[in-house]
């Protein structure tokens, strides 16, 4: 019973959190003086890249443990795809957000360089991990080729992280990350914090029902057969 409310708390604390960190952003934190309002988006942009990441770090690490051993491999498997899946809508929030800051900032939605392309080819990494378990029958064989696709994925993410130090990127230099520390005003700095947490419980809630869900297509599935 209390596991059950917790479950039923998660999402409003999610709701809740949010709620707290977009007052943040468009009541706290100050314009920036260059770009003006549109640079509220980073408040968004950056947590979501940060937790698409570690959705798919997570799918990784799960993926290993799965083609490690022969066991528990439905529940590693679960907690993969749950990862990619909740991943991959923050990297959508990313790749969506992007383009609308930087219309305003660089004159164009979208440039071809090394951060962006690196990123929508994790995008298009995960999304076909999706569609390949979409179209490919449920079982071990289909869970474990996945969990190869998993980490050729998270192989990506360093160089998306990394691009605009390992080559010339119209896309800034870290603000946050860096060897120096980061460089923001404290108001902003407390406001992304306050993002990235209210954004990490929404992330908790989504994986806790998506792998909810995972589990009862499980039982579904093994009761199917019987009614063959």
């Amino acid at each position: 019973m209390s596991e059950s409310k917790g479950l039923r708390a998660l999402p409003l604390a999610a709701v809740a959190a949010v709620l707290v960190a977009v007052g943040l952003i468009f009541l706290y934190a100050p314009t920036e003086q260059v770009q003006g309002d549109v640079q509220r988006i980073f408040y968004v942009h950056v947590p979501s890249a940060w937790l698409s990441y570690i959705g798919f770090f997570t799918a990784a690490g799960a993926s290993v443990l799965l083609l490690r051993g022969r066991t528990h491999w439905e529940r590693w498997d679960r907690i993969a795809v749950a990862n990619v899946e909740v991943g991959l809508l923050f990297l959508s929030i990313v790749l969506t957000t992007g383009p609308i800051w930087a219309g305003p900032v660089w004159g164009q939605a979208w440039a071809w360089d090394a951060r962006l392309t690196s990123t929508l080819v994790l995008w298009l990494i995960y999304a076909g991990y999706l569609l390949y378990r979409a179209l490919t029958p449920p079982g071990e064989q289909r869970a474990r080729m996945s969990a190869v696709i998993a980490l050729i994925g998270a192989i990506d993410i360093p160089v998306v992280h990394f691009a605009v130090s390992w080559w010339r990127s119209a896309h800034p230099d870290p603000t946050v990350l860096r060897a120096g520390g980061p460089d923001l005003p404290g108001s902003m700095l407390a406001t992304l914090g306050v993002s990235f947490l209210a954004l990490l419980v929404l992330f908790a809630a989504l994986l806790v029902l998506r792998i909810r869900i995972e589990e009862a297509r499980s039982v579904v599935e093994m009761l199917e057969p019987a009614h063959v």
